[in-house]
């Protein structure tokens, strides 16, 4: 578990001086490349787009966007973006990096809770499901591509109103069970908070802990 945001923790990871890449998930909008950062909203993919060369990879990708925007289900599709070796030029909040590193990333869209909660209550028992299930694609995504390194974190946590203790059993879970046991040599959360109270992050602390025990 880490509380700094996923580019201090990933390039952190390339400082250390492994070899071996690093996939880092995008906590993705199903709608927009880049989320909101083009009107200035501040979140997890609007600091990567800003600071990295993952939105003109994901321009490249439109069909992922027109897709959603046509379903109306909230619940999203489990497209992904696969943008490998993309540089990074500045740190989460902005700021210009001494050296540009080579990052992949993973897009991908959480279910959207809140707006299924709101307008599709009916398809709430499914949001762990799919969550689960979208997980599972993102690990073998990974693995297809030959990456032994992961960095996950509060995957829809944010507007999409997901419970983080459900986010970190979907991934935990998984990568205890004997499919996934043993198939990558390190797997990192990172969780960044804003709050006062540092709510997600404890929450998700608290899942980890509860399942790593």
């Amino acid at each position: 578990m880490a509380r700094a945001g996923l580019i201090a923790v990933a390039t952190a990871i390339v400082a250390a001086g492994s070899a071996e890449p690093v996939l880092v998930l995008n906590f993705a909008s199903a709608k927009n490349p880049g989320g909101g950062f083009l009107s200035g909203s501040q979140a997890q993919e609007e600091s990567l787009a800003r600071s990295s060369g993952l939105y003109a990879s994901q321009m490249q990708a439109w069909d992922f966007y027109e897709r959603h925007r046509a379903n109306p289900s909230c619940l999203y599709s489990h497209a992904m973006i696969y943008s490998p070796a993309c540089p990074v030029f500045a740190d989460d909040d902005g700021h210009l990096l001494e050296q540009a590193q080579l990052l992949s990333f993973v897009t991908s869209a959480a279910p959207n809770a809140g707006a299924v909660a709101s307008n599709h209550a009916d398809d709430l028992p499914l949001v762990p499901v799919v969550l689960k299930e979208r997980a599972e694609l993102v690990l073998t995504l990974a693995r297809a591509k030959g990456y032994q390194r992961l960095l996950l974190g509060a995957w829809g946590c944010g507007v999409f109103r997901n419970d983080p203790q459900m986010v970190a059993r979907s991934f935990i879970d998984l990568l205890r069970s004997p499919a996934w046991d043993g198939q990558f040599s390190q797997i990192l959360f990172s969780v960044r908070d804003h709050s006062r109270e540092q709510a997600t992050f404890h929450a998700f602390q608290m899942a980890c802990d509860q399942q790593l025990a």
